[in-house]
């Protein structure tokens, strides 16, 4: 959620931020709801004034034993006006404040300004894609000839768009999880948390999935509760409503977890294997910075889900998103994009992204700083990585002529040192 006084103090570059990002929030309805507010306030504690001279006026009266029913009549109808300008501010302020939650964070310098992902930009590249010396397959074709998922039975237990890993596909997910988790934790610092996967609705504001997006969402009606998206969601949240102190930050942590998204804008995109699931896991990375130092967490985050395409020995490349293409609450986003041989294309398996105090102020995220001013964290996430896109690349990269798939040296020792996934093996 943006502040009020940057909303005042700067309409032009918010109303560009919502015709950027494609939204509809009525900014010049909050500035003059917000305008109401403040007159109605303004309004509100003059009257109050009022009643408390006039209520001294009756005490002075009564110690000197003088009538003073017509104050109390006064005081009485001030009392009165005093209770409908409280109650015509909350009314105005609860239509000031929904429209705010639909404002989106304000774009970060240097952000390219696009309609939409045409106007991506390309950062930088890691590796080559192989040459095959053969027609590369599929890994809807590969998993199906090694038995490692089943389209079929997932359909049969769950509907279109649902994974069920199956044999070596079902340990391959669990060692890439594995893998990730003890890179994070062993080697960037990061600490392990294991969230629940339902959250509140308070939560799901917090890091802005609500309103905007509750109709992609799972939602248990009876309970007002929702399947999580992303471990984003639970993580960021843990230090909802609590003030941190400035040596704590920045606060790293990484979670598994399996993400549930209803996909319900993506239909009829991407319907054979895993490229678009409404479930699949990830393993989350988590920061919640000082705002003087946000943007070089981003940087250090990005580089820490790199990390594990480069241990994998997968190619990829970094976009820089365009305003077009840019989250309802991201400020600034890096796209983290492998090769996928067997489809010819790139995949996004991961968003990094740099949130400055959007969430925060949602989520009441504070600490003290060094002079004891009060201010909201950053936030940053990013996936490193997400599956089953990984599982794409990884299957599709490092097929070989015969069928197989060679495992790549990092994951071996999570599968018992396995170094080929064949059909007979």
């Amino acid at each position: 959620m943006l502040d009020l006084k940057f909303i005042r103090e700067s309409p032009d570059v918010v109303r560009a931020a919502v015709k950027h990002k494609h939204e509809k929030a009525d900014v010049d309805r909050i500035l003059a709801l917000d305008a109401e507010t403040r007159r109605i306030q303004v309004e509100v504690d003059g009257l109050r004034g009022e009643l408390n001279r006039a209520s001294e006026e009756v005490k002075k009266r009564k110690q000197a034993k003088q009538p003073a029913d017509d104050l109390i009549a006064t005081n009485r109808e001030i009392g009165g006006r005093i209770k409908a300008g409280e109650e015509r501010l909350r009314a105005v302020e609860g239509d000031r404040d929904e429209l705010l939650r639909w404002v989106p964070n304000v774009p970060a310098p240097g952000v390219p300004v696009a309609e939409g992902a045409e106007g991506n930009v390309e950062v930088r590249r890691w590796g080559v894609p192989r040459p095959f010396g053969f027609k590369p397959k599929a890994h809807w074709d590969l998993g199906a000839a090694l038995r490692l998922f089943d389209d079929l039975r997932a359909s049969k237990l769950s509907g279109s768009n649902f994974l069920l890993f199956t044999g070596r596909g079902a340990r391959l997910e669990r060692a890439l999880v594995n893998f990730m988790l003890d890179l994070h934790t062993r080697q960037h610092g990061y600490t392990e948390i294991a969230p629940p996967y339902l959250v509140n609705r308070a939560s799901m504001f917090g890091t802005g999935q609500i309103p905007k997006l509750e109709a992609d969402m799972y939602r248990l009606p009876d309970d007002d509760l929702f399947l999580i998206p992303t471990a984003e969601v639970p993580v960021t949240n843990i230090h909802r409503d609590e003030v941190l102190k400035a040596e704590q930050l920045p606060v790293r942590y990484t979670a598994y977890s399996a993400c549930f998204r209803r996909e319900a804008g993506a239909y009829g995109k991407d319907t054979r294997g895993l490229v678009r699931v409404h479930q699949f896991d990830k393993v989350e990375l988590v920061k919640l910075a000082h705002p003087d130092r946000s943007y070089e967490e981003l940087e250090s985050l990005t580089k820490d889900a790199e990390a594990v395409l480069q241990a994998l020995g997968l190619p990829y490349r970094v976009m820089l998103l365009s305003t077009g293409d840019l989250s309802f609450a991201s400020a600034k986003t890096y796209d983290l994009e492998a090769w996928a041989p067997g489809l010819d294309r790139w995949l996004e398996v991961s968003s990094c992204s740099n949130f400055e105090a959007f969430q925060a102020r949602r989520a009441n995220i504070r600490f003290r700083d060094a002079d004891g001013k009060m201010r909201h964290v950053h936030t940053l996430n990013g996936s490193g990585l997400a599956l089953p896109r990984v599982v794409i690349a990884l299957l599709e990269t490092y097929q070989e002529a015969d069928g197989s798939v060679a495992i790549p040296s990092a994951l071996r020792p999570y599968m018992d040192g396995m170094e080929r996934i064949g059909s007979g093996s």
